[in-house]
């Protein structure tokens, strides 16, 4: 498969408690199916293809939730800007066998997210697809540091979109206050716009607690949002953001039933029938 684009999203993996009844949940919801991989790690593959992963958390301080990883043609390089711009760097760049060199940092918000040098591992050989990653947007409250930070590190052109145009917004139903525009961004050397971009940036507003931490929230595409949601949720699993149509399909926001949280995405159909 060919290379990802710099700066472009290329993994995404799940730390759960408890490994095993991830891969029930998962299995059941999405259909994946699972090879172990080094480790209390199993590899998700829809189709025969690889999608994601599920690790077992080794330390119990650490938070139940999906993180996302950009790709890197020089990781050492990327930590470097990541300092020099604001962020911190979590974890040092270190090598996962033949597979490539991976690092965590988090931005000038918090929020925490990781970097892949691919060696013998691109990344995702399915995306966009049912049962595969398909977008990824952090939410924050420090806009413009945020914004800057992206733009600096990886090259990103920002795109920002009307209110009604927002993938998702972080307020609660009937609040007041108006959410701010959503951001899109689109890597470098490219036009910037929703034909080409890879993730997004949203704000986290005062409708919300204020411990409410900024974060990653990535998205897996399904043939029926309505469906796989309430799937979700006899499967043990819990719905933060029921069902509701947005300008790119029909999206709703879960929980899994360990606390992890992602959306799900069922894209638009055109006219002719086709998504």
């Amino acid at each position: 498969m060919a290379a990802f684009a710099r700066s472009a999203p290329c993994w995404v993996d799940a730390q759960l408690p408890d490994l095993e009844a991830g891969k029930r949940f998962y299995g059941e919801l999405f259909g994946w199916t699972f090879r172990a991989g080094e480790g209390p790690y199993a590899d998700a593959y829809s189709g025969g293809k690889l999608v994601a992963a599920l690790a077992a958390k080794q330390d119990g301080r650490m938070p139940t939730a999906w993180g996302v990883y950009f790709a890197t043609d020089d990781i050492v390089a990327s930590v470097a800007r990541i300092r020099e711009a604001g962020g911190q760097v979590i974890t040092e760049p270190v090598r996962a066998s033949r597979a490539g060199v991976l690092a965590q940092a988090a931005d000038p918000g918090g929020a925490v997210f990781g970097l892949w040098q691919a060696g013998d591992r691109e990344g995702f050989q399915k995306q966009n697809e049912p049962g595969s990653f398909c977008w990824t947007e952090v939410h924050t409250r420090q806009k413009d540091r945020v914004d800057a930070f992206y733009e600096e590190v990886f090259g990103f052109q920002g795109t920002d979109l009307a209110q009604d145009a927002e993938p998702f917004q972080d307020t609660e139903p009937g609040a007041a206050a108006s959410t701010p525009a959503f951001r899109m961004w689109s890597p470098a050397g490219t036009e910037p716009g929703p034909d080409t971009a890879v993730g997004g940036r949203s704000v986290i507003t005062d409708a919300f607690p204020a411990e409410l931490p900024s974060y990653f929230l990535s998205y897996f595409a399904v043939e029926d949002c309505n469906s796989a949601a309430g799937h979700a949720v006899r499967l043990g699993g819990r719905i933060s953001a029921p069902p509701f149509d947005i300008p790119y399909g029909r999206m709703a926001v879960l929980q899994d039933d360990q606390g992890a949280v992602f959306a799900i995405l069922q894209p638009p159909v055109s006219e002719n029938g086709a998504e």
